[in-house]
């Protein structure tokens, strides 16, 4: 059994990869450990007022693509070492576009038999004007996700 755990460095998505561990030892299946990093978020900004909070979210978290895969490799390092604690070793993969489409095609192409991603628990009012990448990641993977709080 093939195994994805998608991390953003949350605690919930190390609880995740935990939980993902108890599952791969007992279906003595594998662990491919993967991050997503959304160049297209990185272009945006403008002189333009800000408009909504996802134009404000987008703001924020501008950074170059180069710091973004930079922190999305040190996210997959910290990942690898925590799962070496846990003694296990994982593979793990940078990947580039949207989370929930980089996420769900690459389950797709890469034949994993299900899907591990954590989620925050953040309230309803802040999924609807955010989004809830879990939330999405379930309607739209072809494969069954876990979601671990």
């Amino acid at each position: 059994m093939k195994l994805l755990v998608a991390v953003d460095g949350s605690e919930e998505s190390r609880q995740a990869l935990a939980y993902a561990t108890d599952i791969a030892d007992a279906t003595d299946g594998s662990i491919v450990v993967v991050h997503a990093v959304d160049p297209s978020a990185y272009d945006q900004g403008g002189t333009e007022p800000v408009a909504t909070p996802a134009d404000a979210d987008r703001r924020l978290i501008l950074e170059s693509v180069e710091d973004a895969e930079a922190r999305g490799l040190d996210l997959l390092d910290d990942a690898a070492a925590f799962a070496r604690e846990l003694g296990w070793d994982v593979e793990t993969e940078l990947l580039y576009g949207d989370p929930v489409t980089a996420v769900t095609d690459y389950a797709e192409a890469e034949s994993v038999d299900t899907v591990y991603v954590g989620h925050r628990g953040r309230s309803e009012r802040t999924d609807r004007m955010f989004g809830s990448v879990a939330k999405a990641l379930v309607e739209r993977a072809s494969v069954p996700v876990t979601v671990v709080r």
